[in-house]
Parts: structure tokens; C-alpha cells; sequence
């Protein structure tokens, strides 16, 4: 098979599974080794960016999908349904970056950093599948353990968690003193409404 076919039963199988696909899926599928079809598709990378195409291939921890390129959403959302876009809360943004720099971790663990219950936090951020359970922690209770998914890596732009920036602790100390101050907003509103209710 020439270079040419062989980029394009790569492009099939990349527009026909609509997810991303694991190099060495591609590289059986092919009939080359992992390590040629990952520079083949490097290459088909390049050719995308440079033929300035409505399609792009990006690399999502040792995986390849296809897709449309983000400039393009206004011309997508017409003849289409809207895309899901979702905000992400102070509460959870902060969970998120705990569980990214630190996973696999245990809620308990996320709740030491933060100083808060994080139970909600957690569950939305698997709702969004931002997150998921990876595992079970090998000591009394087996809790679950938490890391990222597919999903964080194409929402954040990044092919790994090996290329997120690098986090201090200040900043982890920040995370808890923001945390500790968005309970005692929640508490303060919650005794304001009770004297609301009182004085009526």
C-alpha cells in the first residue's frame, strides 16, 4: 500500500469510529508498526493545518480522532444541533485541577486539599465526563479512585496530562482557602434565608 492510500484508510477509519482510536488499532489496521503509523499521521497532521482544511487530527494520549476545527462552530451550528457547552463552577473547576495533578485520587483525598465535602463537585465533573472512576484504592473500604478522561484532554486542548502546566502549592493552599470561603458563603446565605422566613 503507497503513502497515499495509506493516509487514506487511515482518514477512513478515523471518520468512520467518530472517537478517538488508539495508535496501535490503527497501526494493525494498516499493517505497519506503531511507531510508522504515528509519523504518518504526524504528517497528515501538518498537511491538514497547511491545506487550511475544516477537518484536523489531534492526539489524545497515544490515541488519534478526527475532527472539525473550532473555528468553524458558526458555521456548524446551522445545520446542526447546538453542541453541549457547559460552565464549570469555582467548585468544580478547582476539583478538576485536584484530580488532574493529582489522579488517581480518592474523594477523601480531594476533600483534604480542598477542606470541603466534594461530593458534588466530584459527581458533576462525571456528569460532564471530565472525570471518572479508574480504579479502587487497595486499603479498608477499597474507596474509588478518580482521573481524568478523553473528554478533559479535547475540552483543555492537551494530548496528555504530561503537558498541563505545573501547579504549585500556593496555589493548592488557594484552592482551600477559596473553598473554605465558598462554605461560609453558603452558610451565611442559608442563615439569611432562615431569618427571612423567621421574620415573616
Amino acid at each position: 500500500m503507497n503513502i497515499k492510500k495509506t493516509e487514506a484508510a487511515i482518514e477512513a477509519i478515523l471518520f468512520t469510529m467518530g472517537e478517538s482510536v488508539e495508535a496501535e488499532k490503527i497501526a494493525a489496521a494498516i499493517d505497519h508498526d506503531v511507531d510508522t503509523t504515528v509519523k504518518i499521521i504526524h504528517n497528515m497532521m501538518d498537511k491538514y493545518e497547511a491545506e487550511d482544511r475544516g477537518i484536523k487530527i489531534i492526539e489524545l494520549d497515544k490515541s488519534f480522532q478526527l475532527c472539525t476545527k473550532q473555528e468553524f462552530y458558526d458555521n456548524l451550528i446551522k445545520v446542526c444541533s447546538q453542541p453541549r457547552k457547559y460552565t464549570l463552577s469555582d467548585a468544580a473547576l478547582e476539583t478538576l485541577s485536584i484530580i488532574a495533578y493529582k489522579q488517581p485520587i480518592t474523594k477523601l483525598e480531594i476533600e483534604k486539599i480542598r477542606g470541603v465535602n466534594s461530593d458534588r463537585a466530584v459527581n458533576k465533573l462525571i456528569e460532564l465526563e471530565l472525570a471518572k472512576e479508574v480504579g479502587r484504592l487497595d486499603a479498608p473500604g477499597r474507596p474509588m479512585l478518580f482521573g481524568t478522561t478523553e473528554e478533559f484532554l479535547r475540552t483543555f486542548g492537551v494530548q496528555s496530562i504530561d503537558e498541563l502546566p505545573v501547579i504549585s502549592e500556593d496555589m493548592i493552599e488557594q484552592y482551600k482557602e477559596e473553598a473554605e470561603y465558598e462554605v461560609a458563603s453558603e452558610i451565611k446565605s442559608s442563615d439569611d434565608g432562615e431569618q427571612l422566613t423567621l421574620n415573616i
